[in-house]
């Protein structure tokens, strides 16, 4: 299938000629628009049967057997809810048409932010005001409090707002991953022949949240190394605007936090970057696009047209001869407002470590939108094992109930073929085997807990 943006190789400039965004002029961008919602729809429909089919084989045979018509009715009865079957199917009218999207001014976001300036919002038949946020408390108030009708979220707030965890319970749900990898340790220059992390006593370390993938892979690789998080260093949660400032001023000795930052503390020669969150967990989530159940119950036309836009602009970030256009994309005041070099470097995986090395790390990020609901079940079992819940944890039901995975067993049943492990992948994290169907005895396992 050829990418909407073959125009982009890497052997001519990126040029953006269109106000919108495209590489087209702006006489041709009413014909150039109608073309994209065809191309758009059809990376949607691709991306989301590569999902529910990973193996090839099976892919092609079901594809083979079935015909596309059928392959897009089998996408929308495994979707979540049966409201998102208009993905693949007549569009209904829009509840809501004028929606506000909270973000934190992240790499994270690529696909919530670039469907803006490409346009993906606006052929869903969608005003969309995309509202840049301060922290993470204020994107939870702001959801909680329906200021935002969806949101970028840490991938899991959604879970500790439908537990009652550090705010009022709300339903909160995961509908898309919007990024893996992507983040990093970053430590201040003076520690620069101070990199084993046994010898890390007494460090002060930022984190973005405490619900956060960055405070549960943080406290993964210190207690890992033999420091207790809790005992041993200090971990503050510090807006992730302001890490690279904090570093500067000595306020801290460094912090797992999301990119651009790392590569920022780097460019203004302030820190290096330790290692990469892929050295801890290849292919790990960190952030989210959610929802709450009652904008799904009440708008679920809106909903499918928004999840139609997030998938198509994920599916364009996960290619990664688009990189650099998506840098330019998202670089400007309104969304991230920093330099295109930083962001290049972070997005492209060729990046300098402040270290004096130049690395070629090409998944350094990557953009999967496959909520897995075993990723939800890692979280949950971290929550446990550091005291954040208490008690017995149904950790099946809480996933099943917030991550919008339906399993795709049953439609591959029905057409024929074996199915895969779907929902519930096994994962390795610093070389330790998490198997979600053992998730209690995995909290517990660890020689360094706080669990009763």
């Amino acid at each position: 299938m050829s990418n909407r943006f073959d125009a982009y190789d890497a052997d001519r400039p990126l040029m953006l000629r269109c106000a919108c965004g495209e590489d087209h002029a702006p006489d041709q961008h009413d014909a150039a628009m109608s073309s994209a919602q065809d191309m758009s729809d059809n990376f949607m429909e691709a991306a989301m049967i590569k999902a529910l089919f990973p193996v090839d084989a099976v892919r092609r045979g079901f594809l083979k057997a079935v015909g596309a018509n059928t392959a897009r009715a089998a996408i929308a009865s495994v979707l979540p809810l049966g409201a998102l079957q208009a993905m693949a199917q007549d569009k209904g009218p829009l509840e809501k048409k004028d929606l506000k999207l909270g973000f934190i001014a992240i790499t994270c976001a690529s696909p919530l932010i670039m469907a803006d300036p490409l346009g993906l919002y606006k052929k869903e038949g969608l005003n969309v005001q995309l509202n840049k946020t301060a922290g993470w408390a204020l994107i939870r108030d702001k959801m909680i409090n329906k200021e935002h009708d969806a949101s970028h979220f840490l991938s899991p707030m959604p879970l500790a707002m439908s537990m009652g965890l550090g705010s009022n319970q709300v339903n909160m749900n995961v509908a898309s991953i919007q990024n893996t990898n992507g983040q990093a340790i970053t430590l201040h220059v003076k520690h620069k022949n101070n990199r084993d992390p046994k010898n890390w006593k007494g460090f002060k370390f930022a984190i973005p949240f405490e619900y956060s993938m960055h405070n549960f892979l943080l406290r993964y690789y210190l207690a890992e190394n033999g420091i207790n998080p809790d005992t041993d260093v200090q971990l503050r949660v510090v807006p992730p605007p302001e890490m690279v400032a904090n570093l500067r001023a000595g306020n801290i000795d460094g912090f797992l936090g999301p990119d651009p930052f790392n590569q920022r503390a780097v460019y203004d020669e302030v820190g290096f970057i330790h290692i990469l969150s892929k050295e801890i967990w290849d292919g790990h989530p960190c952030c989210a696009f959610g929802v709450s159940d009652d904008f799904i119950k009440q708008n679920p036309n809106s909903f499918a047209a928004l999840y139609r836009a997030v998938l198509s602009a994920s599916f364009i970030a996960s290619q990664p001869k688009d990189r650099e256009l998506i840098a330019k994309l998202i670089a400007p005041t309104q969304y991230l407002n920093q330099p295109e070099a930083v962001l290049q470097q972070v997005l492209t995986g060729k990046f300098a470590d402040g270290l004096g090395n130049i690395k070629n790390v090409p998944d350094r990020a990557n953009f999967d939108p496959v909520p897995w609901q075993s990723m939800a079940v890692w979280m949950l079992t971290q929550m446990k094992r550091w005291g954040y819940i208490k008690g017995d944890v149904n950790y099946r039901q809480i996933a099943e109930k917030v991550f919008l995975l339906t399993d795709a067993k049953k439609q591959m049943t029905i057409a024929g073929f074996k199915a895969p492990e779907g929902a519930y992948k096994k994962y390795f994290i610093m070389g330790k085997e998490f198997d979600p169907a053992k998730a209690d005895q995995y909290a517990k396992s660890f020689p360094i807990n706080k669990i009763a």
